[in-house]
């Protein structure tokens, strides 16, 4: 009956995921999951609320104009926001993906052109060491060079009890979340100069413990630490690395990795998860010069939680 009552969420307004008491359709997909197959209002891109719990456009100001940047998981969720969030403040960007995840893609690149903008597309399983490299060399080739690197692809699956986590899993999540991070950066810095950014997406999680991501949380928390490391090591060239720590946010992770009691409790101390477009404004803040006096900081937007982090 719960779950009934929930998917008839999937009829609320784009409006209404911006207010209190707002609640996802619960909904299942296979992974890695695909925006355009969720339920409901889509996770917003660009829309970013009013004081009155609407929503407006976002408002760009030509923070990254000239600039170049390589976001992976860039077909959806948080880092098609970002993808977009630089177009409009004047970026030119390449995404990477999964190759099943090509139609997300193509989204992506159709709403980054409808605002100006110049995206690049490189489909490919950053799992692999020799892809990572790859990816960085195609970037550079297409763009000239990266000014701005965001390491934002992500991997999570639910288990309740170490018992239950299979050490294959618990691979799986770290070569996906952590392993690529390392070799990306390693590779990009090669071509990176003062004044440039390093920006990596961790996670609430690292802060809460929760346990029913133990190997999620376990990579976010590594995320973290890599970040305040690699800030230290780069200062010196003028190179600032920081971090952002999503909340709740709705993106095709959730109902592609969520089993349905999570979904259903799926919500903030604001009352409702976060959009991508709110994790996004995070990172053009992060890239841009106005976060010129932060490195090896992490960014919080979660809706409320008090991290003390």
């Amino acid at each position: 009956m719960e779950t009934v009552k929930n998917l008839a969420k999937s009829a609320t307004t784009e409006t209404d995921q911006f207010k209190s008491g707002h609640k996802v359709p619960i909904q299942d997909q296979s992974q890695p999951g695909r925006q355009s197959d969720m339920k409901g209002p889509d996770p917003q891109s660009k829309q970013i609320p009013t004081e009155d719990g609407g929503y407006q456009i976002y408002k760009a100001a030509g923070k990254l104009e000239g600039k170049k940047a390589l976001i992976t998981g860039g077909d959806s969720g948080i880092g098609r926001a970002i993808a977009i969030l630089y177009a409009m403040e004047g970026a030119e960007s390449l995404i990477n993906y999964l190759p099943e995840e090509e139609s997300d893609a193509q989204d992506t690149k159709k709403e980054v052109e409808k605002h100006g903008g110049k995206i690049h597309l490189y489909p490919a399983d950053i799992t692999k060491r020799e892809n990572c490299q790859k990816l960085v060399e195609e970037a550079v080739s297409r763009m000239g060079t990266i000014n701005i690197l965001v390491n934002n692809a992500g991997y999570q699956n639910m288990t309740n009890s170490i018992n239950e986590l299979q050490e294959d899993q618990w691979i799986r999540t770290f070569d996906t979340n952590m392993h690529p991070m390392f070799y990306i950066s390693k590779y990009t810095l090669q071509h990176l100069k003062s004044g440039d950014t390093i920006i990596n997406c961790a996670s609430v999680n690292a802060y809460i413990g929760r346990p029913d991501l133990l190997d999620y949380t376990s990579s976010k928390g590594a995320i973290v630490a890599f970040t305040r490391a690699l800030s230290n090591q780069q200062l010196e060239f003028g190179i600032r690395v920081n971090c952002v720590c999503p909340g709740p946010v709705w993106t095709p992770l959730i109902p592609s990795t969520m089993k349905e009691y999570a979904i259903d409790q799926f919500t903030s101390p604001m009352g409702r998860p976060g959009q991508p477009s709110e994790i996004a404004t995070c990172f053009v803040f992060l890239a841009s010069q106005d976060s010129s006096f932060m490195s090896g900081q992490s960014l919080h937007p979660n809706g409320g939680v008090v991290v003390n982090g």
